[in-house]
């Protein structure tokens, strides 16, 4: 019998505990995305009454159509500060970046949560794929569509990256002079952990048996004209998982975070998605954020922490790391009262101008 690696939904999971592997091919699972459309309309959190929420669409460099909520605070005029959003990996608009959007909003700037290619409402076929560039890319299109509009500065926007979109959210600034500003929370290098593993603990010998079981995982989907997709890892939590994964677990397998088009609540990854960020670091060029600010943070009790940790390390300045106390992962997600909202508003206020 082959064996295929373990790759739980959640590419965090699939992507790095201890590259595990699976014993029996797992059922194929494809979302349907006219289904998808014709969802009803869900989101994790309330639109706050200062807020009027817009559904819009733009296109990235390759063509592919994503689509957004468009964030617009009532009674205000022109010349706004605007903010690009996404992440957590794997989850959609209507989870973590529309409730960072709704805040943001509030406080007077225009905020684009959007799904990236591949997911939620978004375009791009097979479904449930990332891929450092075009994830990269998804960001300077959503910078593109801010700038075309009227009651925008194009001067003054900024990127929130939560998760391991705020790996791609710090790549992308490092390569589009026109984000002025940026910041992570609960940052994931995708990168990293799907080469080394987390805490860096793979050893090259397990990397080359995984890429070569990747590689021949190529030759299935190519004869059978589909990708494979593992089951949902998430789904199997129990009291034996990690600490972090019943975390992940608490958050999009309950009423709390979950949605339908949630990759992380129903569905996976490709079984070979971690192919293209396995060879591709999407932080070499960290320290070209510079000038421009820097706002890195983390919960103090977070499996992740040490992604955001060194990301600031290896950044120039200006930069700013800031722990949450007692705060885990997740935390940043959705718990109003640890996401220091504040601070953000202060970072981008000061440096959108």
């Amino acid at each position: 019998m082959k064996r295929k690696p373990l790759l739980l939904t959640f590419s965090l999971l699939i992507m790095g505990v201890c590259q595990q592997k699976a014993e029996a091919k797992q059922e194929e699972q494809i979302q349907n995305t006219e289904t998808m459309k014709n969802t009803e309309e869900h989101y994790t959190f309330e639109l706050s009454d200062k807020v009027i929420r817009q559904k819009v669409t733009f296109k990235n460099r390759y063509g592919i159509e994503l689509t957004g909520d468009l964030y617009v605070p009532k009674n205000v005029g022109d010349n706004l500060p605007a903010l690009a959003i996404s992440g957590p990996f794997g989850a959609v608009k209507e989870q973590s970046s529309g409730l960072y959007a709704n805040q943001m909003a509030e406080r007077g700037f225009v905020a684009l949560a959007f799904d990236p290619s591949y997911t939620g409402e978004s375009g791009g076929e097979p479904r449930n794929v990332a891929s450092p560039d075009i994830n990269t890319e998804d960001f300077s299109a959503a910078i593109d569509f801010l700038g075309l509009q009227e009651n925008i500065d194009r001067n003054k926007i900024g990127i929130i990256g939560i998760c391991g979109f705020g790996g791609f959210a710090l790549n992308a600034t490092a390569v589009d002079k026109r984000v002025k500003a940026v910041a992570t929370t609960s940052m994931y290098d995708m990168s990293r952990v799907n080469a080394r593993g987390y805490f860096d603990s793979t050893t090259p010998e397990q990397r080359a048996e995984l890429l070569e079981q990747l590689s021949l995982q190529r030759w299935e989907d190519a004869k059978n004209g589909t990708p494979e997709y593992p089951e949902n890892g998430l789904s199997q939590t129990n009291e034996e998982a990690p600490q972090f994964v019943k975390e992940y677990a608490d958050y999009y397998r309950t009423d709390r975070g979950y949605h339908e088009r949630s990759i992380n609540s129903n569905a996976s990854w490709t079984v070979t998605t971690p192919i293209s960020l396995m060879n591709m670091p999407i932080l070499t060029y960290i320290k070209e954020i510079s000038p421009r600010p820097m706002l890195v943070i983390a919960g103090e009790n977070a499996h992740s922490r040490y992604f955001s940790e060194d990301a600031y390390k290896s950044a120039n300045e200006p930069k700013e790391l800031m722990i949450i106390p007692g705060a885990v992962h997740t935390d940043l997600y959705d718990k109003i009262e640890i996401i220091p909202f504040d601070v953000l508003e202060t970072f981008f206020r000061d440096n959108l101008q």
